[in-house]
């Protein structure tokens, strides 16, 4: 029981286990849905880049290496000047959709390097140039790019060639939940002298101008060394720092003459730390100003080549003469050793430094993407921004029928600068990381996109803030069985009261699956793009015509997975409540019917052995889309094994699948079972055993599916040969794309035409892994195909987790693929412990692409490097398996 586990403890007790502060600033709030007053949802041109500097934000805020508390009220940042910029760093930058070749990207280095669940310590690298920042450049040479090449990305600039940058390292270490040190270390990478101008920036978010506050915050100066803010909802609190160069305040204030072209009413505005350090416009002023809603000690230094310069400061809702003396700046090195001890109790035991540190930094990254998220549908359609004075057309367009959404609460972001919004499916998977680190909190995560105010009334689940009605994968119920075991494995003991919270919500998502997306109620199912973008020969989210319907094998297969899911919780919770002993059945039994249809209904070909989606058009015979995609392959994901033991203590459940299963035999009707022989398990799958061999021959192809680093999201086998369809007279056609994404689908910044994507190869391993654990040694397939090696399938999936993981770690030459040909910088000193979690990686080189901290889903690479190891070291235990039904004493 270290000390973080006994803070956590405490936070499990709460209603929302959530500290009152953490990392909950966002790191792009420009360029979002909610910010977006434009009359037909152009967010991207409404919002830019250069308007955040000098504009506020309605509905949250953002900056650098940032915190704020858990209403984001107070926040708190860094800004910096190398005296060169023509505006200070303030925030991460990165180009929008319609500036960058291959969609929006963030083109900064900047690094999670380690928190903690309760964010008692926390560490942020930024990597400062300190020449003129590349703005222009970076801009114009990505829009002169096609999407046939790669994007240009800042240490293709040349600005870091030398070492000509600072490293700059924020460190937060709290004393208590409302008690933050602070410190930031600014060191000189480079071999000669380099100034730099520092504001650590204290600031409230603008509520008054919207008429939501009673009384307007207030941040004033106390003496030289210290301010107080102010706020009704938070209280007050102080910000203690050193001896600075200068105290500058202003207002969190639109500049309206930059925006709108308009004089301001005041020269107190967002923006005037800019005007003030970088051209010394009105800076008397913001010097004689004692009081705002934002607040800057300045520090200016020249710090020679190699050195490093400190600054401490303490956030506190106590007063304090004496705020760095006593415990002072010894927190910091004793919050890390906690952290130490807290990531040595989870970590298996002899893991080598290189993995554990991979693991670090992916929970590091997973924990300072928690973010405050506030976006209240029905206010934002029928409210203004006070700069926009045409909103008639938002009561028609985006999410105009999600009224209800009502959202304000700590979420888990996919990427706090690319997605700084919720998606349903990335959140699925990001609880099944945070269940190492904090079970509640993924708990709480899952429960929470269940609620009223995210779930429609209808049932549907919202997917992400540019389409609340798209539909993600319904991943939900695999998830919570996920973090489930994970939390059952760490303490032992299985949270049956969670299941039954998420079971009751999660049959209304079911159902409305069932009434909304099995159009022709033949248990064969649509679902649009289905969180794969361009997976598809066309876009799937638009129907070609009215005469023409898309019978999908994914979105048929996740709903065999789903209802498996349910049928495996209803068994669980069974075992401790008898009450839901018939749900178990009627969720069997949806799964016998969408095995049956998936199988027997022109999904399957049995010339190409592989499954399809099929194109039905009025008065033709249906098409199959020929495409080897893990469109095929997400059959394999419905796959559950019960065992028997479970079976005669849950009797009416027996009863009826035995007599389910004489009624489908003797009637020559599809039966997805099978039992071991000798054995005590019962297999459920959607992939017989036959198709199941033919599948993993591809799967396990090097020409096709199976790659150095993972499982493609399509066969390499397209490479050579594009499919291609004429569908009412238009062309369409579809290749192996191992790289950016070529096509403007969903935006153009993701691809699924040949990258590895490590959440679909997470459940790819998992139900591998359960088919391994039922067939044992019985069943043994050659891995790589062509090679002569014999495993089973317990060992497949442990061959494909090594390369997953080899992403990750350094080769002989001492380069991580992930970094391809920007393994250089990372091989510098200093720079070779540093790991990125991109979105997906390249299907031939494995180097990162797409969003660059996706330490949403990509963080699940942490529990795979922990059941590696734990298989490593034998310590697996029965416990651990994929078997949920175990016989409790």
């Amino acid at each position: 029981m270290t000390a973080e586990h006994q803070r956590l403890r405490v936070n499990a007790a709460k209603k929302i286990p959530l500290e009152q502060w953490g990392p909950y600033l966002s790191e792009r709030q420009w360029g979002t849905v909610r910010e977006d007053y434009s009359n037909y949802g152009d967010a991207w041109n409404y919002f830019p880049y250069n308007h955040a500097h000098c504009r506020a934000y309605r509905w949250g805020e953002d900056g650098l290496a940032g915190i704020s508390d858990f209403f984001q009220s107070l926040c708190f940042s860094i800004a910096l000047w190398n005296g060169k910029d023509p505006i200070l760093k303030e925030r991460l930058f990165g180009l929008g959709n319609h500036e960058g070749n291959h969609g929006e990207d963030v083109k900064e280095l900047y690094y999670y390097l380690d928190n903690l669940p309760t964010h008692y310590y926390m560490q942020y690298l930024y990597k400062y140039p300190q020449q003129e920042f590349p703005y222009t450049d970076l801009l114009e040479e990505n829009r002169k790019r096609s999407k046939n090449m790669p994007e240009y990305e800042i240490l293709d600039t040349g600005i870091f060639n030398n070492n000509e940058y600072f490293d700059v390292l924020v460190t937060y270490a709290k004393q208590n939940s409302k008690d933050i040190f602070i410190k930031i270390d600014i060191h000189n990478r480079y071999s000669q002298a380099a100034e730099i101008t520092v504001l650590p920036t204290l600031w409230f978010h603008n509520r008054w101008s919207y008429d939501e506050m009673k009384k307007k915050p207030s941040i004033s100066l106390r003496d030289k060394t210290s301010v107080r803010a102010t706020d009704t909802r938070l209280g007050t609190y102080y910000l203690y720092f050193q001896q600075p160069s200068d105290c500058l305040f202003t207002e969190n204030e639109t500049n309206t003459m930059k925006v709108q072209g308009k004089p301001n009413l005041s020269p107190f505005v967002k923006d005037a730390f800019h005007d003030a350090i970088i051209n010394d416009v009105n800076k008397d002023l913001l010097r004689q100003k004692k009081s705002g809603t934002k607040f800057s000690p300045v520090y200016h230094y020249k710090i020679e080549g190699g050195a490093t310069k400190t600054i401490y400061l303490r956030l506190s809702n106590k007063i304090m003469d004496n705020p760095f003396q006593g415990v002072g700046l010894k927190i910091f090195n004793e919050r890390k050793q906690e952290a130490d001890k807290f990531y040595a109790s989870i970590f298996p035991s002899g893991i080598s430094s290189e993995l554990a540190n991979i693991q670090r930094q992916a929970f590091a990254g997973l924990l300072w993407s928690k973010q405050y998220y506030h976006y209240d549908v029905e206010k934002w359609i029928s409210g203004t921004d006070g700069i926009s004075t045409d909103i008639s057309g938002k009561a028609y367009g985006r999410n105009h029928d999600w009224k209800h959404l009502k959202n304000q609460d700590i979420i888990a972001m996919p990427d706090k600068w690319e997605y700084p919004w919720y998606a349903a499916w990335d959140l699925a998977f990001q609880s099944i990381a945070m269940a190492m680190v904090d079970p509640v909190f993924a708990k709480h995560q899952l429960l929470l996109i269940m609620r009223e105010w995210y779930m429609k009334p209808d049932g549907q689940l919202p997917a992400y803030e540019w389409n609340f009605g798209d539909v993600n994968p319904p991943v939900q119920a695999w998830a919570a069985l996920e973090v489930y075991r994970i939390e059952k494995n760490k303490t032992g003991k299985g949270d049956i009261t969670f299941l039954k919270k998420i079971f009751q919500k999660l049959i209304i998502n079911f159902t409305w699956w069932i009434n909304r997306k099995d159009a022709k109620g033949n248990n064969m199912f649509e679902g649009g793009f289905l969180g794969l973008d361009n997976i598809g020969v066309f876009n799937r989210s638009h129907r070609l015509g009215n005469d023409m319907h898309l019978e999908q094998a994914d979105g048929t297969s996740w709903m065999g997975m789903y209802s498996l899911n349910m049928m495996d919780m209803a068994l669980e919770i069974a075992m401790h409540d008898e009450a839901f002993e018939d749900t178990a059945t009627k969720f069997f039994e949806h799964f016998v019917l969408i095995a049956e249809a998936l199988n027997e209904q022109g999904m399957w070909n049995e010339e190409d052995n592989f499954y399809y989606d099929t194109l039905s058009i009025a008065n033709s015979t249906p098409i199959q889309l020929r495409i080897y995609s893990i469109v095929g392959l997400t059959s394999l994901f419905a796959v559950s094994t019960i065992a028997k033991k479970t079976l005669h203590k849950l009797s009416d459940f027996k009863k009826r699948i035995d007599w389910f299963e004489n009624y489908r035999v003797s009637n020559n009707k599809f039966w997805p079972n099978e039992e071991q022989k000798d054995g005590d398990q019962l297999l459920l799958s959607l992939v017989p055993q036959k198709k199941l061999l033919k599948l993993l021959e591809r799967l396990l192809n090097e020409e096709e599916f199976l790659s150095n680093g993972g499982i493609r999201a399509l066969s390499k086998q397209h490479e050579s040969n594009p499919y291609a369809i004429s569908i009412g007279g238009n062309e369409y056609s579809i290749q192996y794309d191992p790289g950016d994404s070529t096509s403007d689908l969903f935006g153009g910044n993701s691809n699924w035409r040949g990258p590895v994507w490590m959440p679909i190869n997470y459940i790819i391993i998992q139900s591998i892994k359960k088919f391994g654990e039922f067939y044992g040694d019985e069943l043994q397939v050659e891995c790589p195909i062509g090679s002569n090696n014999k495993m089973n399938l317990l060992q497949v999936a442990d061959a494909l987790t090594k390369r997953l993981i080899s992403l990750f770690t350094r080769n002989e030459a001492g380069k991580r693929p992930l970094y391809g040909k920007h393994n250089w910088f990372y091989q510098q000193s200093g720079n070779e412990n540093l790991v990125l979690f991109y979105e997906y990686f390249h299907g031939d080189t494995g180097h990162g692409l797409g969003a660059s901290h996706q330490t949403g889903w990509t963080s699940m690479v942490a529990e795979l490097i922990n059941e590696i190891e734990k298989e490593k070291i034998g310590l697996e235990t029965n416990n651990e398996k994929r078997i949920f039904f175990e016989d409790e004493e």
